[in-house]
């Protein structure tokens, strides 16, 4: 089921409490040797986790979410892209990558890099709380 006006609307305009203090904010890092990670994590309704990945220019990364009720998505910023609190309200600025955007309901995804930085991966429910698996390769 899409729900491209209340992702866009729920998930980028979470109040600040929501993204700032509950969500998490995080790095994801490969371990040496390897080339991917998986995070596990869970969020309520109106909440979203930040997870920032440092690739180069060329690389190919992969995103793939799986969850219990089948009701977890991301979205994927490029590098540049910034939370900022307005109104009481934090709202994602920035550039999304094809396919992956805040209406696109992604649940995996596949492309090569444009550019060198620092990715923002955005997770969110569709539908009350969300246990997710979040699988991120970097080749």
């Amino acid at each position: 089921m899409k729900i491209h006006s209340a992702f866009a609307v729920i998930a980028f305009t979470a109040s600040v409490a929501s993204v700032c203090d509950a969500g998490v904010k995080k790095e994801i890092r490969f371990t040496g040797g390897s080339n991917s990670a998986t995070v596990e994590g869970a969020v309520i309704r109106g909440e979203r986790d930040l997870y920032y990945l440092t690739a180069k220019t060329g690389q190919t990364m992969e995103v793939n979410i799986s969850a219990l009720e089948d009701n977890a998505v991301f979205a994927i910023f490029k590098p540049r892209a910034t939370a900022a609190v307005k109104n009481g309200f934090t709202e994602i600025k920035g550039e999304a990558v094809p396919k992956a955007s805040e209406t696109d309901d992604a649940t995996a995804w596949k492309g090569t890099l444009p550019i060198s930085g620092k990715y923002l991966i955005v997770v969110g429910g569709t539908r009350g709380n969300a246990t997710y698996k979040l699988k991120v390769t970097i080749r």
